[in-house]
């Protein structure tokens, strides 16, 4: 038996505990995250069905039978790469905290960030018009997500409501279904020409329009500065002055 042979008897033989070396786990995880990124330029750009694997796999430098490897099909990675934009908007607005008008601010301020990552807004924009096909892979994601934003949007204005800051006659429901629709809207204008429009702030506008003292949280600060710039003029008046004894001159 040669040597070879043995070498590889052991390794076949040898006990395996399932896990890989930490050093491995870590290489795989940016491995991923690379194959997340090439996909998410290649479908934004070209789209779901005109992207390809081969063209994903050869943006990370690796092979089409390679990229399988972390992902066991076209449409699995399509469906992570949706997972993965999905976690970046979830860290930058949260819809349950209580007060309504904050979470509508943060939904305004997630335009702003999507604004300084095109690629995310034009694989939004490309998928969801391509998933109106009822055999898009991403046919039933799409449905799901409208439903779920749109009761997370309500809510948030329900809880502006109950706080008596929502305008004469809006209702909540109505208000979330056009937030929504101005939001997807606004980002086809703004993919055309970016200069057309400022996105975060149209959605603010929108809002103050709909919202009583929705700017409340900013006159608060500029109160704060004002009364901060009062007491520090107060610890310098003239009779604290006077009650400071004089120095030898």
């Amino acid at each position: 038996m040669t040597e070879t042979t043995t070498a590889v008897m052991r390794e076949e033989t040898a006990p395996t505990t399932g896990r890989k070396p930490r050093g491995e786990y870590a290489k795989s995880k940016e491995k991923r995250t690379a194959i997340l990124d090439a996909a998410l330029e290649v479908f934004s750009q070209s789209g779901y069905r005109a992207g390809s694997l081969r063209e994903v796999a050869e943006r990370v430098g690796m092979s089409e039978a390679g990229l399988l490897h972390h992902f066991r099909s076209k449409s699995a990675l399509l469906m992570a790469l949706l997972e993965h934009r999905d976690e970046m908007s979830r860290s930058r607005v949260d819809f349950d905290i209580p007060d309504g008008v904050e979470a509508l601010r943060s939904l305004a301020e997630l335009a702003r960030f999507n604004a300084a990552n095109p690629g995310i807004v034009e694989l939004y924009c490309v998928l969801s018009a391509e998933a109106t096909a009822p055999d898009h892979p991403a046919h039933d994601y799409f449905i799901d997500r409208y439903i779920s934003v749109r009761d997370s949007v309500t809510r948030s204005f329900q809880r502006v409501a109950d706080a008596g800051r929502l305008g004469d006659g809006v209702d909540p429901r109505r208000a979330a279904v056009a937030t929504i629709a101005l939001m997807d809207g606004l980002q086809v204008q703004w993919l055309l020409d970016p200069a057309s429009t400022d996105m975060a702030e149209a959605l603010h506008d929108v809002f103050r329009s709909l919202i009583r003292g929705y700017d409340l949280v900013g006159l608060e600060n500029v109160l704060d500065g004002l009364d901060a710039k009062v007491e520090g003029a107060s610890q310098d008046s003239p009779e604290d002055a006077a009650a400071t004894p004089e120095r030898d001159a």
